[in-house]
């Protein structure tokens, strides 16, 4: 049996999937930049110090999970600026693709050759990164990030095909983390729940689809 992987698990959703995979016995592996306490107590196997937008950090995670196989890759790390038109930096904005699109893109590339046949890869992603679902505005740099993020979740659905890994894109809800400031509608063990769900019925033929946690389509 193989290894779930979860990125950014330190805290809020990522930690909530790992939580949510250990209880349903599953060998979960938490990736984060450092690890938090409440991370360390739940007993789960940790690779910390790992900098998903540094080349040499995903090559380092490849070769230290190697050859076990992976049968569930969960993309979670990601970051948040906020801010309308006015307050747009190209730093920010430039942070944002490089964590929240870049990242996932490369580190399913270093971690290509220890996917199982039949595995799958969750993008957690976001409604902001819908363009038709766009009625506010703000928030350049991560809805650009997040549509980015989507277009290449689309592509890989396409590429892995052959391979019978199947992707899927999720929109987690307004979930009350560190990184929203804590608001939302709901908890994120109540979002981890649903994300683990959608990813249970998750088929080869319904690869690359755009979904709530709750299972609702997105427009892209």
């Amino acid at each position: 049996m193989g290894i779930a992987i979860v990125t950014g698990a330190n805290r809020g959703i990522g930690f909530a999937l790992v939580r949510g995979l250990q209880a349903r016995s599953k060998s979960a592996v938490a990736v984060c930049r450092s690890e938090s306490a409440e991370l360390r107590q739940l007993g789960v196997r940790v690779e910390s110090s790992i900098d998903l937008v540094a080349s040499v950090d995903r090559a380092k995670l490849a070769t230290r999970l190697a050859p076990t196989q992976i049968d569930l890759l969960i993309h979670n790390a990601g970051l948040l600026v906020e801010g309308g038109f006015e307050d747009v930096r190209i730093e920010d904005v430039r942070a944002q693709l490089e964590i929240n699109a870049i990242a996932p893109l490369l580190l399913t590339q270093a971690l290509a050759p220890l996917l199982a046949p039949g595995a799958k890869i969750a993008l957690i992603s976001s409604r902001m990164g819908s363009i038709g679902d766009n009625t506010s505005g703000s928030h350049y740099g991560y809805r650009m990030s997040k549509a980015a993020l989507n277009a290449a979740g689309v592509s890989l659905a396409r590429d892995l095909a052959p391979r019978g890994v199947a992707v899927v894109v999720l929109h987690p809800g307004a979930v009350r983390t560190e990184m929203t400031g804590g608001q939302g509608l709901l908890e994120a063990d109540e979002s981890a729940v649903g994300l683990l769900e959608r990813i249970d019925e998750l088929q080869i033929e319904t690869s690359g689809r755009f979904v709530r946690y709750n299972g609702e389509g997105l427009p892209w």
